[in-house]
C-alpha cells in the first residue's frame, strides 16, 4: 500500500546520499579473484562504499547505484532517463528488472560467508505502474526471505520518493563454492 511521504524532502534526502556514495566510489570495473577471495558477501560491498573494490560496471550503464548494504539488505538508487524507454514512451520494463534484480541478489549476497557465490535461479516481477522521466529517482529495496544451504530467497521493492510502489520483485538464487583462482 502506498504511504503519503513529503516527496520533496525525500527526494532531496536520497539524491544527497547518491552524491556523497558516489564520491567515495572508485570507477567502474571488476574486481579481480585475489580481490574478492577471503572476503564474505558483507565485507565485499563493505570494500566497494570504502573505496578499494571498483563497483560493478553495470550501474554506470544502467544509471543506478548501491545505496546501502546490511546484512540481509540491499537498497539501489536509480535514475530513469529517456535512455532506458521503449517504444511505448515509458522506462523499459528490462531497467526495472535489473534494478530489482540487482537489490535481491545482493541483499542475498550480503548473507555469505566469504569463498560462497550466488547465481540468480528465478527473478519474478510484478510492474504496479508506468515508469518515465516524471519520476525524478527510484529505490529498490531487497530483503532476504531465507538462506539455507544450497538456496536463497528474497523480495524486493522498487519506490519513488513519493511512496508510491512502482515494482515489486522476489528471487531464487542457488547458493554453491566459490573458486577464485586467485593467480
Amino acid at each position: 500500500m502506498d504511504t503519503p511521504v513529503d516527496a520533496a524532502a525525500v527526494q532531496s534526502r536520497w539524491e544527497t546520499e547518491a552524491a556523497a556514495r558516489r564520491a567515495r566510489l572508485l570507477p567502474p570495473g571488476v574486481a579481480s579473484p585475489a580481490q574478492a577471495a577471503g572476503l564474505s558477501g558483507l565485507e565485499f560491498f563493505e570494500a566497494i562504499f570504502d573505496g578499494r573494490l571498483p563497483p560493478p560496471p553495470i550501474g554506470e550503464t544502467m544509471d543506478f547505484l548501491p545505496i546501502e548494504m546490511t546484512h540481509g539488505r540491499a537498497v539501489f538508487q536509480g535514475t530513469p532517463l529517456l535512455r532506458h524507454y521503449n517504444p511505448l514512451g515509458t522506462v523499459h520494463g528490462g531497467w526495472i528488472a535489473t534494478l530489482l534484480d540487482s537489490c535481491v541478489g545482493c541483499a542475498v549476497h550480503t548473507t555469505l560467508a566469504a569463498g560462497r557465490a550466488y547465481t540468480t535461479a528465478e527473478l519474478k516481477i510484478n510492474y504496479v505502474r508506468a515508469v518515465t522521466q516524471r519520476v525524478p529517482v527510484l529505490r529498490a529495496i531487497g530483503s532476504v526471505i531465507h538462506v539455507g544451504g544450497r538456496m536463497a530467497t528474497a523480495e524486493g521493492r522498487l519506490v519513488g520518493p513519493d511512496g508510491k510502489l512502482y515494482a515489486h520483485a522476489s528471487t531464487t538464487c542457488f547458493l554453491f563454492d566459490a573458486s577464485f583462482d586467485a593467480s
